[in-house]
Parts: C-alpha cells; sequence; structure tokens
C-alpha cells in the first residue's frame, strides 16, 4: 500500500504542486504591460492592478476587469517566419 501511494504522489501529488507553484510565481510577478490570457481564452494587456483584480485592455480603449486567479499565462511570443 505505501509503494502504491509512493508512486501515486510521483506521478499525481507532485507534478501539481510544482505547476501550482510555477503559475502563483508568475501571477506575483505580473507587471504592467504584459501580454496575458485569461481561462476563458481572452487575450489582453495588462494595464493595471486592484487589489484581486487585473484590469486588462483588450482592444485600445477597452478595458475589462478580471480576477487576477483568472489569469492562465502570458501570451507565448510569435516569431513572424518567412516561407518560401
Amino acid at each position: 500500500m505505501l509503494i502504491i501511494f509512493g508512486i501515486f504522489y510521483f506521478l499525481v501529488i507532485r507534478p501539481q504542486q510544482a505547476q501550482r507553484r510555477k503559475t502563483q510565481e508568475m501571477l506575483d510577478n505580473l507587471k504592467t504591460g504584459d501580454k496575458v490570457i485569461t481561462t476563458g481564452g481572452i487575450y489582453g494587456t495588462v494595464a493595471d492592478f486592484r487589489d484581486s483584480v487585473v484590469v486588462l485592455e483588450v482592444a485600445p480603449e477597452v478595458k475589462i476587469e478580471v480576477t487576477r486567479a483568472s489569469i492562465q499565462g502570458l501570451q507565448p511570443a510569435v516569431t513572424k517566419g518567412t516561407s518560401g
């Protein structure tokens, strides 16, 4: 039984804790100007912070408020390549 728990811990619990720690670190290091994506799939740029609320600019002069916890991650950098 102990072996099964050990396997379960290393395959499920530990990776979840690492992912949660990584996400919390990303949320703690957010700053104005960061491009983010929310859990609802909304892309925006961080415009302001208020307590647990983040103000995102989703279009020029269009701002929405979302909870800090709803930020899923930073937008991946887009690289423009040439097709040939």
